[in-house]
This record gives structure tokens, C-alpha cells and sequence, in this order.
């Protein structure tokens, strides 16, 4: 029995979950980045880093207003589960809101 395309698809799912998880993104980016797959969660996975960010920037000067930061970080980590889930089924699916900015990342 031939494993090697099983063991392949097996990394390839675990890579588009992990770049759904904040700073394992590195890690699915420089083990995988030419796997179309692989690609796709990625690049959905740096928006959500890049809005995280700003959340963050934001959090540092807004800190009176706390609660719209706190709502925009509970969206994102459903965001990042619904690509966790997506990623693990083997799917590309855009997400919601966010999935279309994906597009703007080239590498």
C-alpha cells in the first residue's frame, strides 16, 4: 500500500490548520507555501494576523474603548476556527467578511 500520498495530504491538511493559528502561520509558509492548498490558508490566515494586529495597535492608544476591540478579536477567533474546520475537511472555502482581502497577498 502507497502511504506517500496519504502522508502528503495528511501534511497539507495540517499545514492549512496551522496557519490559522496566530504565529504557526511561519511554520506552514516554510514547509508548504507552493502547495495551492496550503496557499489559500495562508494567505487567510495573514488576515486575520493582520487585522490582530491592528487590534492590537489600536488597543495601545484606544484603551477607553476597549469593548469594539474585544468584539473585533472574538471575531476573529471564530474566523479562525471556521478555517481551522474548513482547512481540516480539505476545503477552500473563502471566510466570511474576510476571505476575499486573501487575494491581496502575493508570494
Amino acid at each position: 500500500m502507497d502511504t506517500s500520498h496519504t502522508d502528503s495530504a495528511h501534511k497539507n491538511v495540517l499545514m492549512g490548520v496551522l496557519a490559522y493559528i496566530g504565529p504557526l502561520i511561519i511554520v506552514s509558509y516554510l514547509v508548504a507555501k507552493d502547495d495551492p492548498f496550503v496557499k489559500f490558508h495562508i494567505k487567510q490566515g495573514l488576515v486575520l494576523v493582520v487585522i490582530e494586529i491592528v487590534v492590537w495597535l489600536l488597543g495601545m492608544f484606544m484603551w477607553q474603548t476597549r469593548m469594539p476591540l474585544q468584539l473585533v478579536n472574538l471575531a476573529v477567533l471564530v474566523l479562525a476556527i471556521i478555517g481551522i474546520v474548513r482547512a481540516a475537511q480539505g476545503k477552500e472555502e473563502k471566510l466570511p467578511l474576510v476571505g476575499g482581502f486573501a487575494k491581496h497577498f502575493n508570494f
